[in-house]
């Protein structure tokens, strides 16, 4: 049994990771941490998600497929008309999926986003205003920050929100598992507006749809992991 010191370090010690290195994760040690996941609570013992793994060859496949929207995409952001006619007129790059996600952030919860980016972006050097310096860091997303497994979590829309509420149980219970045994995760709702590109390569069941990636493995030396958003005090989300 873990004390309440040492499992109050352990939880504040995870930290989302942004570049990984190229060693593979065993499957055993995947299947472990989906069965240790699991045992996170689900609203009638529903469980309405599915986990799609890529590794290997597949993994590589939507990655590149990814890049290459994502590629189009940027140069229509960061172009001239011209760019910007061509992706209306091709259509690749825009989102297929989840366009909710691409919104703008509302009151507090765009102060919050604008707060953790400006802070993440100035330790990588991308200054402020430097559109191309950011799309070039937001591309990484696309890659899954160079993690050899990309785990894509559909939930089931006929149980709507609280599908999504197991699903992040148990993807909260998977992320501290993968922390627990030295392997660093990145939560992505990045890749959640390209849904028909990760279904290409998966049987997905009819009624799944795509909620969002977390990528998975070994974490690098590099600088950016090194980050550490801000950590709301209680008083900021506790109602009185």
């Amino acid at each position: 049994m873990i004390t309440k010191e040492q499992w109050v370090e352990f939880a504040a010690s995870r930290r989302s990771t942004r570049d990984f290195t190229n060693k593979p994760v065993d499957n055993a040690i995947i299947d472990e941490l989906i069965t240790d996941a699991l045992t996170a609570p689900s609203w009638s013992n529903t469980r309405p998600f599915v986990v799609a793994v890529a590794t290997g060859e597949k993994r590589d496949r939507i990655a590149a497929e990814f890049l290459r929207r994502w590629d189009a995409l940027s140069a229509a952001r960061t172009g001239g008309p011209l760019a910007k006619l061509k992706l209306l007129i091709t259509r690749v790059g825009l989102p297929t999926s989840n366009r909710m996600i691409t919104r703008p952030y509302q009151g507090v919860f765009k102060t919050r986003s604008q707060k953790v980016g400006r802070e993440l972006y100035s330790m990588l050097g991308v200054e402020r205003g430097d559109a191309k310096g950011r799309d070039a860091q937001w591309r990484k997303n696309y890659d899954f920050f160079g993690a050899p497994v990309e785990l894509f979590i559909f939930t089931h829309k006929s149980i709507g929100k609280y599908a999504a509420s197991d699903a992040s149980l148990f993807m909260q219970n998977l992320i501290l598992g993968a922390h627990a045994r030295g392997l660093g995760t990145c939560a992505q709702g990045a890749v959640a507006i390209w849904e028909d590109a990760v279904k290409a390569e998966f049987d997905v069941p009819a009624g799944y749809q795509l909620l969002y990636g977390v990528a998975l493995g070994y974490p690098s030396d590099a600088k950016v992991n090194t980050f550490k958003a801000e950590r709301l005090p209680v008083s900021d989300i506790k109602l009185s």
